[in-house]
Parts: C-alpha cells; sequence; structure tokens
C-alpha cells in the first residue's frame, strides 16, 4: 500500500495528493466491505482492513475538516477532485460505486475522528440491509440504523439530494420522503443521546437542516405534504421535524435569505429537546397531568435552552436556538411559561416557532389529545383568540401559507366527493379553492391513494366552478389517513 494506507497525509488543497487520498480510500473502503462480507469480524483479515481503513479516513483528516465522498452520475469526488477510473482502483471503485447506487447514497460524510467501531458499525449494517428491499426503502433503513448506532462522525445524504437532476412527481416525492425519514432519524439520535446522557453530533442536525431548507425552496409542496403523517409511537421526533418544515416555509413567505432559514430551520428542529429532560412517564401520560406533573412538563422551556447551552462547547449551537428553546412557550403577550423575570420581547425566530408549534401539535393525535382538532378550525382559534398568545401577523403568514384548507384537510364537496387537500393556490383570492385528492367518490367508492387530483379553480362550461367545498369532516370517519396520499 502507499504511504497514505499508513496514516500519512496528504498535502491540503493538492489535486495530485487527493487523488491519491481518493484511490487509497476507495481501495481500503472496499477492502473492508468484501472482508465482512466474507469472514466473521474476529479474522485477521477483516481487523487488518478495519485498521488500514481508520488509518487512510485519520490521515486525510490530519490537513482537511472533513472528508466528502460524492457520486455524481458516473463520477466520484473527493472533496470536490474528480476521481479517475484507472486499472490499479477499477474493482474498488466499481464496488464502491455500486454499493452507493444500491442504496441511494449521494454522498457519505467523516466529519472528524472517526473510530473504527463507527467504521464497523457502518459497513456491518450495509451487509445486514437485504437485497431484497427496494433502493428507497435500503436507504431509509439506513438512515435509521445508523441513527440508533451512535456514529455520530459518519453521516450520508440520497443520491437525489445531492443536486443530480429529479424529474417527475413520483421522484420528487421519493426525494422529500428520504429527506423526511432522515430528519426524523437525526432528531431521534439527538433525543436519546440526551436521555442517556451521551454527547451528541450536531452536524448531522446542521444536514439534516439544510436539506429540508433545500426541500422547501425546490420542492414545498411533496415535503409540506409529509407534515400530515401522523405517528403516535414517534410523535416527538416527527413533531420536531414538522416544525422544522412549517417554520422555515413560513420564513421563506417573510422573506428570509437562505442563509437565514438555515438559522431558523436549526432553532425549530431543537426547539423542544427540552422535552429530553423530562420523564418519559409524564410526556407520554394518556390521562391529565397532576398539578406536580405539570410543572415539569413546564420546565422543559428552559431545560431546553440548558442543554442546547450545555452543547456549545462541542459543536456550534447558534444562540438563536437556545432563545427559542427558552421562549417559545412564553406567548407573545409574556403570559405563558417560562414566567419572565424583566420586561422583554419575544425575537422573531421563537414568534415564528410558536405559530408552527402550536398548529402542529394541535392538529396531531397524541397520548393526552387522541382526537386531533381539524386543521381550518386549528387556524381559526390561533387568528381569532388573543389569549392563545401568537403574533397576528405570523398567523396571518401561515394562513396565507397554507390556505383556509390546509393541507392534509379532509374535505366534502359539493359533488359529494371526498377528498384530502394536497395544495395550496398562490393566488389569495383563491384560497378557499386548493387542489383536492380524490378519495371517495360520489357513489362512495373509496380510490386508492393518491386518489385523483383535481383543481377547485376549475369551471365547467358555463363558467361556474365545477367543484367547491361544502365542509370539512374528519378523515377517520371515512377510514382515511391523510399521510397516506402524500408518500
Amino acid at each position: 500500500m502507499s504511504d497514505l494506507l499508513h496514516g500519512h497525509p496528504p498535502v491540503s488543497g493538492d489535486e495530485g495528493h487527493i487523488r491519491a487520498a481518493g484511490r487509497g480510500l476507495l481501495i481500503v473502503l472496499h477492502t473492508a466491505l468484501r472482508a465482512l462480507k466474507l469472514y466473521p469480524v474476529e479474522n485477521a483479515t477483516v481487523q487488518k482492513s478495519l485498521d488500514e481503513l481508520q488509518q487512510t479516513a485519520k490521515g486525510f483528516l490530519e490537513t482537511e475538516q472533513e472528508i466528502e465522498l460524492r457520486l455524481n452520475g458516473d463520477f466520484m469526488f473527493l472533496n470536490g477532485v474528480r476521481l479517475r477510473l484507472e486499472l490499479d482502483n477499477f474493482a474498488a471503485f466499481s464496488g464502491v460505486l455500486s454499493m452507493f447506487r444500491a442504496f441511494d447514497i449521494g454522498v457519505l460524510r467523516v466529519m472528524g475522528p472517526v473510530e473504527r467501531r463507527e467504521w464497523l458499525a457502518f459497513l456491518s449494517i450495509l451487509l445486514s440491509i437485504t437485497d431484497t428491499q427496494v433502493v428507497e426503502d435500503r436507504f431509509v433503513a439506513l438512515v435509521d440504523r445508523l441513527g440508533g448506532a451512535n456514529v455520530p462522525n459518519l453521516d450520508i445524504e440520497p443520491a437525489s439530494a445531492t443536486g443530480e437532476e429529479v424529474g417527475g412527481e413520483r421522484e420528487a416525492k421519493e426525494v422529500a420522503k428520504r429527506t423526511y425519514a432522515q430528519g426524523v432519524a437525526v432528531t431521534k439520535e439527538v433525543v436519546n443521546s440526551i436521555r442517556m446522557g451521551r454527547t451528541s453530533s450536531l452536524k448531522k442536525v446542521k444536514r439534516a437542516v439544510q436539506m429540508i431548507v433545500d426541500q422547501v425552496l425546490n420542492n414545498e409542496t411533496s415535503i409540506m405534504g409529509l407534515t400530515t403523517l401522523r405517528d403516535y409511537d414517534e410523535y416527538t421526533f416527527m413533531h420536531s421535524v414538522n416544525v422544522c418544515i412549517f417554520a422555515v416555509a413560513l420564513g421563506r413567505k417573510i422573506g428570509f435569505s437562505k442563509l437565514q432559514l438555515y438559522d431558523l430551520g436549526m432553532t425549530a428542529l431543537l426547539h423542544d429537546m427540552g422535552k429530553a429532560k423530562v420523564p418519559i412517564e409524564i410526556t407520554n401520560k394518556t390521562s391529565s397531568l397532576e398539578d406536580h406533573e405539570w410543572r415539569k412538563m413546564q420546565a422543559h422551556p428552559w431545560l431546553g435552552a440548558m442543554t442546547l447551552f450545555s452543547l456549545r462547547g462541542y459543536d456550534e449551537i447558534p444562540y438563536r436556538s437556545i432563545l427559542v428553546a427558552h421562549e417559545h412557550h412564553m406567548r407573545i403577550d409574556l403570559s405563558g411559561y417560562p414566567r419572565h423575570v424583566r420586561p422583554r420581547e419575544l425575537g422573531l425566530f421563537s414568534r415564528i416557532v410558536a405559530v408552527a408549534d402550536g398548529f402542529d401539535a394541535a392538529t396531531t393525535r397524541r397520548s393526552y389529545q387522541t382526537v386531533p382538532i381539524e386543521p381550518d378550525q386549528v387556524l381559526k382559534e390561533m387568528w381569532s383568540n388573543p389569549k392563545r398568545g401568537y403574533d397576528p401577523m405570523i398567523v396571518k403568514a401561515l394562513i396565507n401559507l397554507i390556505g383556509v384548507y390546509p393541507v392534509g384537510t379532509c374535505v366534502i364537496l359539493d359533488t359529494l366527493e371526498v377528498g384530502i387537500v394536497a395544495s395550496t393556490v398562490s393566488d389569495r383570492n383563491s384560497l378557499n379553492r386548493p387542489l383536492v385528492r380524490i378519495a371517495i367518490d360520489a357513489d362512495g367508492g373509496a380510490l386508492a391513494p393518491p386518489g385523483i387530483a383535481v383543481d377547485l379553480q376549475e369551471t365547467g362550461a358555463d363558467g361556474q366552478y365545477a367543484r367547491s367545498i361544502v365542509k370539512v369532516t374528519s378523515p377517520e370517519r371515512y377510514g382515511l389517513v391523510p399521510g397516506d396520499f402524500f408518500v
């Protein structure tokens, strides 16, 4: 092997040395994967290959901040430098390329001094996921298992989120699904790490937020539709991702720059971290909380602020994230909790996250709220009841963003059809005429998801609207799951 395989670093910024590093990295990565596939982990060949993989990565990181191995079409890039396919690395290049494609990996990132056990966990998980799964399921399974394997220095992104062209509604949906799944997995990893008293890397959180922001900017309909997914067991994690999506979309509506959206998304995803410090038997309680339990629940904002502040020593946490964790339940008139000590005015980020948090929480079934409130009623209450303590201008922006009938609302049409609102319209004068997916036809027959898309702005030959919403109804009444129409 070359000097690189024994830990000698390349010269930073020198393309020749980076190409040499890439050649060596592909070889040792491919060798370790093959060894683990052929032999038990105790085998000397496996142990040697893991040692060489760790030393190769360590050597490169002595001069580079991170390792980014990226797939783009038929080419692979290491830290932006294209790796050449040559005779001596043909097998390794082809093997790693095939592995990336098999799992829809677009980027493999090494973000710090990766431990040997992390490489072992990563490669073992790859080999444990069966080839019978479709590619999209493999990527989701990989993200989910990595989230529980404590590999803070390794991160992956899906190929379709790395800049390759994506065409068609179905492919756009798949990109949104993988982005959403990765956000949930990363949130779960951070929350569980806090509960167990472990240090958690926030680099993955930043990557997940960047992907969500990119989705909101480029594919808002698909990613917003996924906020209708309601999994009771995963509520804590899905809620944080939903609040992130709503907050980023609100920020975009208000006119935030992309960098501001990254900061806003970070604060939104981390806003509820204090609940990791609240006993699970309280957060999951199905009946009303006792006074002492409610006091513990009300402590989660300042617990979140303290938790995030303690993480600043390990990864950069914007102070805004700490502030929003503390303020998001204070209400605009400061009548909420925790009680303020001196006069203050809630920051804009806190007001945005409070609205996003309140809307998602009220429309979701939870341990103590088995029947969620219909989205249109939630918006009406948030707008008309000042006691709720939301910034009316932010609520108005939310209504303009998601319409009078938000995505996921189940509606009955004047044609006797039942549908699920799929997306809103940009025309402010037509907020009550969204795009709807028909789930049950006029004769009462159920249509398989995603149903038939109809635009309520369409008119007939007489110039009258072909369909109009008569009323909002509960999807459970018709056996419908709104999330099914977006996945």
